[in-house]
């Protein structure tokens, strides 16, 4: 049986820590360490860059880890596997060969390319496809010691070097799957160690203050533990665990180029102090086609936030609305697209005047950027001196400035040139996956395709209930892909999914967040028993995706603490005695009760 794959991940996100590649690489024994810089506005933000100036495109903050970090990843024969090449791959790795050379450090470079279908898709600024493991493990295969890609699946960062240790064929469905679930878990660093964990009033602050990034023991039949270096902060456990996994997912399909993972089926176990073996994953066949994301300049944008203080709120908002419709009107020149959004953070007889103050947004879009610029800017700032008492706002508007759009597009996974590119500088062309047809798949959703809902356990019998936040007995973890948006929600004890799993249902979550109910918003239930969760999907909510600001929080990152903040009848024996947390045995000399103090 061969030896597991210890790979970790030093970067969730572009701007990450940047000390975290030199801590995982000193931290502890590695193979191969990752790192995720892409997200879908980071590929518009590239894209920017790269108008700017054609050689650029990539990560360049992960060329500066390197050069404090290659030579010590090359003395401990760690490789380095990164998607910081976004839409310059090949940039990226003339630069880091340029980068070993100054420094004298013999390492093998290789790259993967084929993802840019941007000439394809004229209009946008940037148009990649999502492709697989399949060209890193080419790469590694052939002795590279980094490889780095443009935009590929954040989990085939690992399932990349899986293939190249372990030898799975394509059909290897269920490592692969469990290779898929590892790599979700992983690709947002500190998310699984602590990292903004719903339950972290559970856990000693000064564990948090500094969460170690994750790593993970992959073994041969895909099974894994995650776990983190001996020392480092944070938690890793079974809620951690399960927080991540449900993160930016939708239904028991989780489909991707290598395989589809059946989250139905993980399974999460508490080994030991923050060690959690992930087991029992089943796999089928990708589907036929790979996700596109397609990012262009969607228009121009500006806003002004004008702070209302004191009495008559309500009042003073209506004034100056009509005031600066007044004035877009006598210009001829309302910009296309009109938001207002009052938010009342003011408290009565406050006793200070930031807490007495209320803030009225207003946000405006336009495909002309004069229409949101000196227009927008003179109909705003004019208004100072003949409009509601103590006005004034955050800061005056200014020029405005261009946003993105993002949409998913699909295309036959044959028609994707992917190629790894190898350190001799061989282009290898990499097959799309002879059998692709999961018939019953969807790409990316999983809605009208997924599998039947499983039996729901049976309810808790009628007893006593107080009115409480949902927090007190579950976590949740929400965020965006495009323009949708999920909410994971879990809890940790078979009494409380007895409850949850029938409590909240769509009807119920659309009473509890009343935005969901806006207009052509669809809203997506999905249910996971081995997680004790529930996922939600609300299409529609984020607009046409984080770039364009649609709403107050535009990832959807607060969505689910929202959700947890509400009031519901609860069962009162879920609040009084719902027992340990099964995720934190492993920490019982530092354990506390798992309710919060205001349900105690």
């Amino acid at each position: 049986m061969p030896a597991p794959l210890r790979i970790g991940n030093a970067s969730g996100f572009y701007g990450d820590r940047f000390g975290a590649l030199r801590e995982m690489l000193t931290g502890g024994p590695l193979d191969v360490l990752t790192g995720d810089y892409l997200a879908e506005l980071t590929m518009l933000i590239l894209g920017r860059d790269r108008l700017k100036d054609p050689a650029a495109g990539y990560a360049r903050t992960f060329l500066r880890q390197l050069e404090e970090c290659l030579g010590l990843a090359h003395e401990r024969g760690v490789k380095i596997v990164s998607n910081a090449g976004g839409l310059n791959p090949a940039g990226l790795a003339d630069a880091v060969r340029a980068l070993a050379g100054r420094l004298g450090i013999p390492v093998r470079v290789a790259h993967v390319e084929g993802d840019d279908l941007t000439a394809a898709h004229p209009g946008t600024l940037a148009a990649h496809a999502y492709l697989g493991g399949a060209g890193i493990a080419a790469c590694l295969r052939e002795g590279a010691d980094v490889v780095v890609t443009g935009r590929v699946t954040d989990a085939a960062l690992v399932t990349g070097p899986a293939v190249a240790r372990f030898g799975w064929a394509p059909d290897a469905y269920d490592a692969l799957a469990g290779a898929v679930v590892a790599g979700h878990v992983l690709e947002c660093g500190t998310q699984a160690t602590g990292g903004n964990y719903a339950f972290f009033t559970a856990h000693p602050r000064a564990r948090l203050r500094r969460p170690g990034f994750p790593l993970a023991e992959l073994h041969a039949d895909g099974s894994a533990v995650l776990t983190k270096h001996d020392g480092t902060g944070g938690v890793v456990d079974v809620g951690t665990v399960t927080a991540q996994l449900l993160y930016e997912t939708a239904g028991a399909r989780y489909p991707g180029p290598d395989v589809t993972a059946r989250l139905d089926t993980v399974r999460l176990t508490q080994e030991g102090p923050d060690r959690v073996r992930i087991e029992g994953v089943r796999g089928e066949a990708p589907p036929p086609t790979l996700k596109v994301g397609l990012n262009r300049l969607g228009g121009f944008r500006n806003e002004v936030v004008f702070v209302l203080t004191g009495l008559d709120v309500a009042a003073k908002a209506a004034l100056v609305r009509e005031q600066t419709e007044d004035a877009f009107a006598a210009a001829g020149a309302r910009p296309r697209e009109v938001r207002w959004d009052l938010v009342r953070t003011d408290r009565p007889d406050a006793d200070t005047e930031e807490t007495a103050s209320a803030l009225l947004r207003l946000v405006v879009r336009d495909p002309d950027a004069e229409a949101v610029g000196r227009a927008f800017s003179g109909a705003a700032v004019e208004l100072a001196l003949a409009s509601y008492p103590g006005f004034h706002v955050l800061a005056p508007p200014g020029k405005g400035a261009p946003y993105g759009v993002f949409e998913a597009a699909y295309v036959e996974q044959g028609a994707v040139p992917h190629l790894a590119v190898l350190h001799d500088g061989r282009r290898v062309p990499v097959a799309p996956p002879a059998d692709n047809r999961a018939p019953d798949a969807v790409p990316d959703s999983g809605v009208p395709g997924d599998v039947p809902e499983p039996p729901l356990p049976a309810p808790l019998p009628p007893g006593p209930v107080r009115r409480a936040p949902l927090g007190l007995v579950a976590g949740a973890r929400s965020g965006d892909k495009g323009g949708d948006a999920n909410i994971g929600v879990w809890v940790r004890t078979e009494e409380a999914w007895r409850w949850l799993a029938h409590e909240l249902t769509t009807d119920r979550l659309r009473q509890l967040l009343p935005e969901t109910r806006a207009a052509g918003l669809t809203v997506t239930r999905h249910v996971l028993p081995n997680l004790r969760a529930l996922n939600f999907v609300v299409t529609g909510i984020l607009g046409e995706g984080v770039a364009a600001q649609a709403r107050f929080d535009p990832q959807a990152k607060a969505l689910g603490e929202w959700l947890r903040s509400r009031h519901l009848d609860i069962p009162a024996a879920l609040l009084t005695t719902s027992g340990p947390d099964p995720a934190r045995t492993a920490h019982a000399p530092e354990a506390t009760q798992d309710l919060p103090e205001a349900a105690r």
